[in-house]
């Protein structure tokens, strides 16, 4: 869960690189990530659906290659929760760099558009860093979650 007084600043995306916004990608590199980074991969037409139905996606790419190197996606019941899915990086000294830029990105996005909504991340634990870094706090009060397996 995200904590009140998270102010940081935009992180730089690094020179060769783009952020898209639930532009079309391809599920198999989102699953070749996923699994890069040792978790859980999804049926592609699970994770089509998946897409299909999120309130957005984040992609951040190499230009020249198209080469995913880090990915989120967003629901939300566009009162109370939003919620992050899928948070991934490519390996690599960079990681925690590449999960800022897509958390901090998508914490604005969520701020601007699904004002209100407390927002929560379903994140491996190489995204603990980054995630502290951007104001989240771990099972605050002791609040645990559950989830959904696509």
């Amino acid at each position: 869960m995200l904590g009140l007084n998270s102010t940081n600043k935009c992180p730089q995306i690094p020179e060769g690189f783009v952020l898209r916004r639930s532009e079309l990608i391809s599920v198999r590199k989102i699953n070749r990530l996923l699994s890069r980074c040792n978790q859980d991969t999804h049926q592609p037409r699970k994770l089509e659906l998946a897409l299909k139905n999120s309130d957005f996606y984040l992609t951040l790419l190499q230009k020249t290659s198209e080469n995913l190197v880090g990915f989120v996606r967003v629901t939300s019941d566009k009162g109370l929760n939003a919620n992050m899915w899928d948070l991934v990086a490519e390996p690599g000294e960079l990681q925690d760099q590449y999960m800022s830029i897509v958390v901090f990105k998508a914490i604005e996005i969520i701020r601007r558009e699904l004002p209100g909504c407390s927002i929560s991340v379903a994140a491996p634990l190489i995204s603990i860093n980054p995630l502290k870094a951007n104001g989240f706090l771990l099972d605050p009060n002791g609040i645990k979650t559950m989830g959904f397996r696509l």
